[in-house]
């Protein structure tokens, strides 16, 4: 097959990777769009000189005796190197811990948190605890939601009088959005609530911008006010290059919807038609694993057309990553066996197994990863190993006038029909 005209370079770890397609087979090139902001120290002050529906911080913090400071771990591109180098000289003195908001997430390697604390590192170290989900005994009860969920958190959240909370804004395939209440459920939350909540995940209203009626980020809401504590919010949107597009700060509720709109804003991408074949490219920190890169997928078959191919683009250098999902995936012959289980009793992360049967119904997955083959083949994912190779001979198998749509940042890009 000859090809020409469309020469692409497609991210794949630190590296690219060269991609020629015919012009007349590409419908999409879809990428975050580039927010131009001048002064990122600039759009921080303005936020926190008007906070929403909130004391400044400067009498936020005069009014505590000790502050908790919730900071996101190192699966999530959230400048809090650059939101503490506007507020460390006035909350220095009142922080008693800095708590990482692992969820169930791996704690952050001593390289990741040096990125997430910056220059504050060597100060803040001693203080900086990462959460672990599975440690009952440092875990608070704090009563049952309206959903069934029972909410443990962290009892940092709770030894403290005053929680400042450092978050970003990106869609999210299931609670609608990340960031905000997320920073407390899953953030620091035991690992039962946050299987409880995950559960709710399989509902049909639990889905990208979703919240109203999303049962996971009302849970998350009413989980979140039963945190009887003064919370003080910064919540960021990054654009395509990872750099700060707007900043709100205040009320946790009120910085989290003005994020999110804005959010809807730069990663919404409007379509005309759906694709036969989709490239989701997972840039980091989200093809650390395959868990994390499952985002991509989710994103991307929602420019595709039924019975098309995915390709998932995700170099995955830690591999699986949590392995409830695949685990169950492995150990089933067919997609929808996968979904029997997953009815019959939930564990967290089968979320994404259902999932990804329920796509393989409709659709193949192929991947180009650093994953063993046989890994990815057991669970119902076709090993690529040219993305190259792989294009042409998904034109083969969808013939040779099929489009394309290449989703350059699938883990958080969200085409809409």
């Amino acid at each position: 097959m000859h090809f020409f005209n469309m020469n692409l370079k497609v991210n794949f770890g630190k590296s690219f990777l060269p991609l020629d397609v015919p012009d007349k087979n590409i419908l999409n090139i879809i990428t975050p769009r580039n927010i131009a902001i001048e002064d990122e120290k600039k759009v921080i002050e303005e936020a926190l000189s008007h906070p929403l529906n909130s004391v400044k911080l400067s009498e936020f913090v005069a009014a505590a005796k000790n502050i908790l400071l919730i900071v996101n771990d190192g699966f999530r591109n959230t400048p809090t190197a650059k939101i503490l180098d506007a507020i460390f000289f006035e909350i220095r003195t009142k922080i008693y811990k800095i708590l990482v908001a692992t969820g169930t997430h791996r704690v952050p390697t001593d390289k990741e948190l040096r990125i997430i604390l910056g220059k504050y590192y060597e100060f803040l170290e001693d203080r900086t605890v990462s959460h672990d989900a599975k440690d009952e005994r440092e875990m608070f009860y704090l009563g049952v939601t309206s959903f069934g969920t029972e909410v443990y958190v962290n009892n940092l959240a709770m030894k403290a009088d005053k929680i400042l909370v450092i978050g970003s804004v990106e869609p999210h395939y299931f609670a609608g959005f990340t960031g905000g209440r997320k920073s407390f459920l899953p953030g620091i939350a035991a690992y039962e609530t946050i299987e409880q909540n995950h559960n709710l995940a399989l509902n049909e209203n639990a889905k990208t911008f979703a919240l109203s009626g999303n049962p996971i980020h009302e849970d998350m809401d009413e989980a979140l006010g039963k945190i009887n504590k003064d919370i003080f919010s910064i919540q960021t949107v990054l654009d395509d290059h990872n750099n700060i597009a707007a900043v709100f700060a205040g009320n946790i509720h009120d910085s989290f919807q003005k994020a999110a709109e804005q959010c809807k804003e730069i990663y919404a991408y409007k379509i005309d038609e759906l694709a036969d074949i989709v490239v989701a490219v997972v840039k980091s920190p989200l093809d650390k694993n395959l868990y994390q890169a499952h985002k991509g997928i989710e994103n991307g078959k929602l420019a595709l057309k039924k019975d098309g191919i995915i390709i998932l683009v995700a170099e995955c250098p830690e591999g699986i990553g949590n392995d409830n999902f695949y685990r169950l995936l492995s150990s089933c012959s067919t997609p929808k066996e996968v979904l029997a289980k997953v009815k019959e009793n939930y564990v967290l992360g089968y979320h994404k197994s259902a999932k990804i049967a329920e796509l393989c119904d409709s659709a193949q997955i192929w991947a180009l990863t650093e994953m063993k083959p046989e890994d990815l083949e057991k669970i119902f994912i076709k090993p690529v190993f040219s993305l190259q190779d792989a294009i042409e001979k998904a034109l083969e198998i969808k013939g040779k006038d099929a489009k394309i749509i290449l989703l350059e940042d699938s883990g958080v890009t969200v085409p809409v029909l």
